[in-house]
């Protein structure tokens, strides 16, 4: 069988697409500002995804870049990290029903004062699990253009905000954990990376969710966990791979007309305020009633991707093992109960196939 190569086009379009991230990434870096490496990539992306460019990631690209955040994630697992092991059952249990407040206030706004059908407004409320969510739109007839304005506006919202507010309220761990400063030998690193593109194929031949990432994160967590590996990536990959999840996130735009940006920015920008409310509102209990740091509570409760978070936990010192639990968590809970509220509150299927 014959490999397919790129076009030149689209080889042309991807090497544009990482320059801009780059530059944004680095002029944010620049200028100081939290999280400047994903957010300046990602806004950098969008504005000009926006301006009409044909800016795209690449499935291959995409997936060494989600493999380069789970080693790095996974190299900043300690016996310290995982100290708030016991409250987990907890903040997994509050996360589930913030979610299903999240997704019936959302919705319930979008209905009422935007006039959305029921269907539209519950797959735009679902945080995270996007691919799921328009599979699912699609079936039901839904508004997919909509569902996904939202939904993108969420993430970049999200990405964009959340570094800023962790900074300016004070609450983001000042520096990061010792492991992450040191880089392993090129041996360590040749172990490391085979064995994280191992695991990653196993998980997505079991069809686990977000399986090139996580799969590389669960590698790099028992090499280092168990001591066989010091360190974990030299600091310019993991920057590389900051840079380019955000340019993935604001190559989301792209995709996206003006016309229909700016028709659903309005219903886009109230439900996320709706979901942010929710959240605040689970966070505070969660950070009255236990020990858990209001950092990762907030980056573990907020109602963006799952890429796009771990990324932020990254680059902020957050833990990863927590912050990771709850979104992969999120993750499945969306993908199994979305169907079913859509089901039982959603457009009834024979009004759809009218």
């Amino acid at each position: 069988m014959a490999l397919a190569f790129p076009s030149r086009a689209n080889i042309l379009n991807t090497t544009e697409t990482l320059v801009i991230g780059a530059a944004g990434g680095l002029l944010f870096l620049w200028a100081n500002l939290p999280g400047g490496l994903i957010s300046g990539a990602m806004i950098a992306v969008g504005i000009a995804a926006l301006a009409g460019r044909p800016l795209t990631v690449p499935p291959v690209v995409t997936q060494t870049v989600l493999i380069l955040l789970g080693i790095s994630l996974g190299s900043l697992v300690s016996r310290q990290l995982i100290q708030h092991v016991s409250a987990y059952p907890l903040t997994i249990a509050l996360l589930a029903l913030a979610t299903v407040c999240s997704i019936f206030g959302s919705s319930f706004y979008l209905q009422r004062v935007h006039g959305w059908d029921q269907t539209s407004a519950f797959l735009a409320g679902s945080p995270g699990a996007l691919s799921q969510i328009t599979m699912l739109a699609i079936e039901k007839g839904a508004d997919v253009a909509a569902i996904a304005v939202v939904q993108t506006m969420r993430v970049i919202i999200l990405t964009a905000a959340l570094p800023l507010m962790l900074a300016v309220l004070g609450i983001a761990p000042a520096a990061p954990p010792t492991i992450a400063s040191a880089s392993a030998s090129p041996l360590e690193l040749a172990a490391l990376i085979a064995a994280s593109i191992g695991a990653a194929l196993v998980l997505r031949w079991a069809k686990f969710p977000a399986s090139w990432m996580f799969g590389a994160m669960l590698a790099s967590s028992l090499l280092h966990g168990v001591g066989a590996i010091e360190g974990g990536l030299p600091p310019w990959v993991r920057g590389v791979a900051l840079v380019g999840i955000g340019a993935l996130i604001g190559s989301r735009f792209a995709r996206m007309k003006l016309s229909t940006l700016r028709s659903h920015i309005n219903a886009g920008l109230g439900s996320f305020a709706v979901a942010i409310v929710i959240s605040a509102i689970f966070v505070a209990a969660i950070t009255l009633t236990t020990q858990v740091h209001l950092s990762d509570v907030v980056v573990a409760f907020a109602p963006g991707a799952m890429d796009a978070m771990l990324a932020l936990a990254l680059t902020l010192h957050i833990d990863p093992i927590f912050v990771g639990a709850h979104h992969l968590s999120r993750f499945v809970f969306v993908t199994l109960a979305t169907p079913g509220i859509v089901h039982l509150f959603g457009r009834p299927q024979e009004d759809v196939d009218d």
